[in-house]
């Protein structure tokens, strides 16, 4: 099965990263659940949380804002001001 590599950063540091089978984020139109094969997108992030399932079903949550979330060939990189796990 296809996987997303994942990147979660903020402003200073690496918060998360790894292979994840779901990415679910709130940007500014609205949630968005990314899986692998998803077409490249460029979204702005809204304040919210950011959901990712590694491969090993965990759910890691992160609270994100000010930022960006990226997808290009199942690499997702988030990109906030301000972002910490939950």
């Amino acid at each position: 099965m296809a996987e997303l590599k994942v990147s979660v950063v903020s402003a200073d540091r690496e918060v998360w990263s790894g292979q994840a089978k779901q990415i679910i984020a709130r940007t500014t139109e609205g949630e968005i659940g990314i899986l692998p094969g998803h077409v490249p997108i460029l979204a702005i992030l809204a304040q919210g949380e950011v959901r990712v399932t590694p491969v090993d079903g965990a759910v890691i949550t992160a609270s994100a804002d000010d930022g960006f979330l990226s997808v290009e060939h199942d690499t997702v990189t988030i990109v906030a001001r301000n972002a910490e796990l939950v």
